[in-house]
């Protein structure tokens, strides 16, 4: 039961999950070079998988014909998303393709919502995304096609969420481990064609599996701290400062300097996405654990 206060032992907890999840991201991106965008992604969905079901209890879950297609959706989906964000990733600062992600979520907000606000709050985040085309010929140009695969990750963040809320229904918390295992199991056959013998590069496996406990048990933990002790509408604004905290751990571990066009850009997505979880009656939307 939450309560309507904020304390700030929760208000904490999901700061600190949010920065582990993009100090994973940039701390991933490091690993490009050796093992490629997808090998990365596949070492990690594999590692993630064999936590969370140890965690969860996997195992124990009751998967029958007619809930099958959900879960495997689910999974794809969480796949994809995290997939197209590393590939986005090799073309853009962490804080811009975050932002860009995020728009995932908010369309799947507005799409549900009953409020004719949040349809400026969509048009808001729009600005934002406009502000971050690559138009003209600016040394600062983002790269056009960092920019698709950023969002297609946001598409595949937004069915993520609607398959999620489906196979949560059936499986209830084994749902993340079940996913999970999904999508190690279509992402690591193509991951390890790139990463080939850097696979048995056995020297980087603990910072592999730092990878994977940052981006999904260390985070999905403090979330759902949090979760449980703070107001609907306060975790969803909070959680809308994630781009922000991207494009800091970008700058401070990556070097990925934003100039001041990119970081308004930024910040319209941000507030544009705290004013739909400001508005919302639903669920907040939680973060895919990968």
């Amino acid at each position: 039961m939450r309560s309507d206060s904020t304390p700030l032992v929760p208000i904490c907890g999901l700061l600190v999950a949010m920065l582990s999840i993009s100090t994973g991201a940039a701390l991933a991106k490091g690993l490009f070079p050796v093992f490629g965008p997808l090998g990365t992604a596949a070492v990690r969905f594999v590692i993630a998988a064999l936590v969370m079901v140890m965690v969860l209890r996997g195992w124990r879950a009751r998967i029958t014909r007619e809930n099958w297609p959900s879960l495997v959706l689910y999974g794809t989906m969480l796949c994809g998303l995290n997939v197209c964000f590393y590939m986005a990733l090799t073309r853009l600062p962490l804080g811009i393709a975050s932002a860009i992600e995020f728009t995932g979520p908010l369309a799947v907000s507005v799409i549900y919502s009953s409020s004719r606000k949040d349809y400026l709050w969509a048009a808001l985040a729009m600005v934002g995304l406009l502000l971050l085309m690559p138009l003209g010929e600016s040394p600062h140009a983002l790269d056009p096609i960092g920019i698709l695969w950023a969002l297609a990750s946001a598409i595949c963040w937004g069915l993520y969420i609607i398959f999620g809320q489906r196979a949560g229904a059936q499986h209830g918390t084994q749902t993340a481990a079940l996913g999970m295992v999904i999508a190690a199991l279509i992402a690591f056959p193509i991951g390890a064609a790139e990463a080939g013998e850097a696979l048995f590069r056995f020297d980087l496996l603990p910072l592999v599996i730092l990878v994977a406990l940052m981006t999904s048990a260390i985070p999905m933990s403090f979330e759902m701290f949090s979760l449980q002790r703070l107001p609907t509408r306060t975790f969803g604004v909070l959680l809308s400062i994630e781009p922000v905290i991207g494009a800091v751990v970008g700058f401070v571990v990556l070097h990925e300097a934003l100039t001041v066009l990119q970081a308004c850009a930024i910040a319209l997505v941000v507030i544009a996405c705290a004013g739909a979880s400001r508005s919302a009656r639903s669920k907040p939307i939680v973060p895919p654990q990968a």
